[in-house]
């Protein structure tokens, strides 16, 4: 059987930067990014499984995080060696679980919340910062049941974005979202059960810049707290006015920390 091929978009030349994007999003989410780097690094952004212009994953099968890295073989190698990877909430636990299957291939990170829900539950099992986000995939996975995806892409959007935020979204925006949203359960059971141990982190002694949205949900602020004090090389970065979805919503802060995490490698 054929590997599959991830879609991926490209632009500049120099040092490779790999960006990664977060669930319900695509690699477009990364366009402002790379045209700002585009001058000075060679800037590549995949699409993950079931997302944008990529195959989609065999639904009888679950997938683990180690999954999702293995599409991005052929950017990671197109992207060259030392190269650097930037990420955000799924794409930000993607890439760190690359940099620690790839020691030596990666220089440095920049991510904005990993949503490693595995750590807090290596910590202490449920009352834990992750009931938020649990229930809300348990809820969207029951409306998915009832073949609601306005529901589940409602109960998903607002446990990050605040209560109303799927309301609020834009009518020709919900279409695609409220679809991608069908993946909840699975990205869930990857999240939940990625079986990296929190001490697995203290190897992965390159910069990571680890950025925070004050008023993001407790889940994320979890798994920041857990992994800022293991990283060996890490350079918290909080951002007081925005959250979980920083990157998206407020990309100019986000993008020009991270050009600037670039410059000073």
């Amino acid at each position: 059987m054929s590997r599959p091929e991830p879609f991926f978009r490209e632009a500049g030349a120099g040092p490779g930067v790999v960006c990664l994007h977060s669930n319900a999003s695509h690699s477009g989410q990364w366009r402002d990014l790379m045209e700002r780097l585009a001058p000075d690094f060679h800037v590549l952004a995949p699409d993950g499984y079931d997302a944008g212009k990529s195959p989609a994953w065999p639904a009888d099968q679950p997938m683990r995080l180690d999954d999702e890295v293995a599409l991005l073989e052929p950017v990671l190698a197109r992207a060259g060696s030392p190269l650097v990877l930037v990420g955000h909430s799924y794409g930000a636990a993607v890439s760190l679980i690359a940099a620690l299957r790839h020691p030596g291939r990666v220089r440095a990170l920049a991510v904005y919340e990993p949503t490693l829900f595995s750590l807090l539950e290596q910590e202490t099992p449920s009352p834990n910062d992750a009931d938020g986000i649990r229930h809300a995939v348990t809820a969207a996975g029951e409306a998915l049941d009832r073949d609601d995806t306005d529901s589940a892409a409602e109960h998903f959007i607002d446990y990050w974005m605040g209560p109303g935020s799927w309301a609020a979204t834009p009518a020709p925006r919900k279409p695609a979202m409220a679809e991608s949203v069908r993946q909840v359960r699975r990205w869930g059971d990857a999240l939940f059960n990625e079986p990296t141990p929190l001490a697995a982190f203290r190897t992965l002694d390159v910069p990571v810049l680890y950025m925070v949205g004050q008023r993001s949900p407790a889940s994320a602020r979890g798994v920041a707290r857990l992994l800022c004090a293991t990283l060996p090389q890490v350079q918290p970065l909080t951002f007081a006015d925005l959250g979980h979805m920083g990157p998206i919503t407020h990309a100019e802060p986000v993008n020009a920390a991270i050009a600037r995490f670039l410059a000073g490698l």
